[in-house]
C-alpha cells in the first residue's frame, strides 16, 4: 500500500494538464462560436430574437455547470445515446461558455460609443457591413481582456469533468493520490499546475487592459 511520488506520477499529472488544456481549447472555440451568435442575437433589432437569447442566457447561467455535465452524460445515455466523458464535458462547457461569452461580448458591442453607430448608419452600408467594418473591430478591443479572464474560469471549471471519469488534471491527481496516499503533495502539485496554466491568462488580461485603457463593463460571475 502507498508508495513514493516519482517521475511516472508527475508525467501522469502532466498528461492530465495537457487534457485540461485540450478540453479548455475545445470548449472555448465551440463556445466562442456559439457565444458570438448569441451576442449578435442579443443586439438584434428583432425583439423576439433578443428575448429568446436572453432566456437562454438566464437558463444557462442559472444552472450549475455540474448539472449540465450530468444532464449531457447520464441524461443522454438514458435516452439511448452513448456519450463519451470528453464529449459530454465539451458540450456542457460549450453551452456554459456560450452563455457567458455571449453576454460579455454583448456588453462590449454595446460599449462602442453611440456616435460610432450613428456615423456608420450615415454610410451607404447594410447592417451586416456596419457591424463587420465599424462596430465589431472596436468591440474586439474592449472584449479582449474579459475574454482572457473568462478563459481562466474555463480552465478551472474543466475540473468538473472528473465527475464523469474524464482524466483531466484533477482526476489525474485523484488517481495518483489513490495509489500513493499523499494528498498534500499530490494536490499541491495539481494546484501549481493549475496556477501555471491560469496565471499567464490573468497576467495577459491585466496587461492588455492597462495598456489599452479599456475596462469592460461585463465580467463573468
Amino acid at each position: 500500500m502507498g508508495g513514493s511520488f516519482n517521475s511516472n506520477h508527475f508525467v501522469f499529472l502532466m498528461m492530465g494538464a495537457v487534457w485540461t488544456l485540450a478540453l479548455t481549447m475545445l470548449a472555448f472555440v465551440s463556445g466562442g462560436v456559439l457565444g458570438f451568435v448569441v451576442s449578435l442575437c442579443r443586439v438584434s433589432p428583432l425583439r423576439a430574437l433578443r428575448l429568446i437569447t436572453a432566456a437562454y442566457i438566464l437558463l444557462v447561467q442559472g444552472t450549475p455547470l455540474l448539472v449540465l455535465i450530468f444532464l449531457l452524460y447520464f441524461g443522454v445515455s438514458m435516452a439511448g445515446f452513448q456519450v463519451s466523458p470528453l464529449l459530454a464535458a465539451d458540450l456542457a462547457l460549450t453551452v456554459y461558455s456560450s452563455a457567458y461569452l455571449g453576454e460579455i461580448w454583448r456588453g462590449c458591442i454595446e460599449s462602442v460609443p453611440r456616435e460610432q453607430w450613428e456615423a456608420a448608419e450615415c454610410l451607404p452600408l447594410t447592417r451586416t457591413q456596419r457591424m463587420r467594418l465599424v462596430v465589431l473591430p472596436q468591440a474586439y478591443k474592449i472584449a479582449a481582456p474579459p475574454t482572457a479572464g473568462f478563459m481562466v474560469q474555463i480552465v478551472k471549471n474543466s475540473s468538473l469533468a472528473s465527475v464523469v471519469g474524464f482524466v483531466e488534471l484533477t482526476r489525474a491527481g485523484q488517481l495518483v493520490n489513490n495509489s500513493i496516499f499523499q494528498p498534500f503533495l499530490v494536490f499541491l502539485i495539481v494546484a501549481v499546475l493549475y496556477f501555471a496554466m491560469c496565471y499567464p491568462l490573468s497576467y495577459w488580461s491585466r496587461k492588455f487592459e492597462t495598456r489599452s485603457g479599456i475596462y469592460a463593463r461585463v465580467q463573468p460571475e
